[in-house]
């Protein structure tokens, strides 16, 4: 059976020469074993997933994608923080004002598989929710209170998403 991917070498490179730097940067281990290690599990992501990185775009778009990239990613991160100081009220409080439930977001905004990968992962970044499962466009959250179901239905982690990918 033949192979219809076709990934440009530079993109596998230039995929593999990150992944390794993020990984001698997390690992701390210079050793020829945890090297050896890296090397060939970043090769083998690089592989498996450097198609997933780039999307045929001219290069201006291209600019334009990683910017709103890099400022929905510090976004995240505030609401991150923003939604570990509620988790952190809510635990520490003395009546526990926990009241979980189960809500099916539906995001109509979101093409493509690496957008909804992206969304159902940051919301499981954000303290207080988990994604459970996606059917299609249908995405099964676990919340810790109502406020946490509210904002995620607020729609603005979407929106952010959608703007990034399309």
């Amino acid at each position: 059976m033949k192979s219809t991917r076709k990934v440009p070498l530079g993109r596998y490179v230039a995929t593999f020469i990150w992944l390794m730097l993020f990984w001698l940067f997390l690992s701390g281990h210079y050793d020829v074993f945890h090297i050896t290690i890296g090397v060939l599990c970043c090769a083998g992501i690089a592989w498996t997933s450097t198609d997933l990185l780039y999307v045929d775009q001219p290069d201006k778009k291209r600019t334009v994608v990683i910017a709103q990239f890099l400022i929905y990613i510090f976004w995240l991160l505030w609401q991150i923080i923003l939604a570990n100081f509620q988790v952190a009220c809510l635990v520490l409080s003395p009546k526990l004002k926990i009241d979980p439930r189960i809500i099916v977001y539906r995001a109509d905004r979101l093409r493509g598989d690496v957008a909804k990968a992206t969304f159902g992962n940051s919301i499981t970044l954000t303290p207080g929710t988990v994604t459970l499962d996606i059917h299609g466009n249908d995405f099964h959250v676990h919340a810790l209170t109502p406020g946490f179901a509210a904002d995620l239905e607020a729609g603005d982690m979407e929106r952010w998403i959608a703007k990034v990918y399309h």
